[in-house]
């Protein structure tokens, strides 16, 4: 089976192609800080290159696999979106695949050993965050805490996941991670250093999990935005019928 995987949780934008032998092609646009996310522009570049790189035609494309969140509100409207086009018009299967449970699995290769929290930037000074337990494979979440956390609301998160390993603590990994890395030290996680590609949602994660999906009805595949986008909140109340 051949898979094109992407995700657009954060602000890069990950892009990976399974070949039929299970060896994966990737890419990655991360902008730099205080950049735009280039989610609309460099999604289907970084798709075509890779294509272009493996001599893969598109119609040879059997499966889209995507990245649906939680995370930022526009970049996952973004990807769901070209995920449905690409798999209408290629006639290929689509799923799609919890990016915490990606972040989760690439993180799980260097520290196999530890609980695992996956912490995704939800901005506004909170996070989506899952935890999971040492030696999982398949990083499947023991603990899915639903919606956003505030950074009071961490040290009971750490806790929870400390508590799924036998001792040592717990790792944090992710966006969500960085950002609010005081705090979670400070509450006895361990935050890899900063630059760590464990704190990097991978395609290859996504492609990973999108072959061991079972494929369902595409309508069935939305982004898991858990809240309304800041431009829904902000919006002032509509006047009641009738009045001014």
């Amino acid at each position: 089976m051949i898979i094109l995987g992407f995700d657009t949780a954060t602000f890069a934008t990950a892009v990976a192609l399974r070949l039929a032998d299970g060896a994966t092609l990737q890419e990655r646009d991360d902008p730099q800080e205080g950049e735009h996310p280039g989610h609309a522009t460099r999604l289907l570049p970084l798709a075509r290159e890779l294509l272009e790189r493996a001599d893969v035609r598109w119609i040879a494309l059997d499966r889209i696999a995507v990245g649906v969140g939680p995370g930022r509100f526009t970049g996952l409207r973004v990807g769901a979106a070209t995920a449905r086009g690409l798999a209408h018009s290629l006639h290929a299967e689509l799923v799609g695949v919890s990016s915490l449970r990606a972040l989760a699995l690439g993180a799980r290769r260097a520290h196999p050993d530890r609980p695992l929290l996956a912490v995704i930037d939800a901005r506004r000074g909170e996070v989506f965050a899952a935890a999971f337990r040492a030696g999982t494979p398949d990083a499947e979440p023991e603990i899915d805490f639903g919606p956003p956390l505030r950074a009071c609301e961490l040290a009971d998160a750490v806790a929870r996941t400390a508590a799924l390993g036998s001792g040592g603590g717990c790792i944090a990994v992710g966006d969500g991670a960085l950002r609010f890395r005081e705090e979670l030290e400070l509450h006895g996680a361990t935050v890899p250093a900063d630059g760590d590609a464990a704190h990097l949602i991978g395609a290859d994660a996504i492609c990973e999990l999108g072959a061991a999906a079972p494929a369902g009805d595409p309508h069935a595949v939305v982004p898991d935005y858990r809240r309304e986008a800041d431009a829904a909140i902000a919006r002032p109340p509509e006047a009641p019928a009738g009045r001014i």
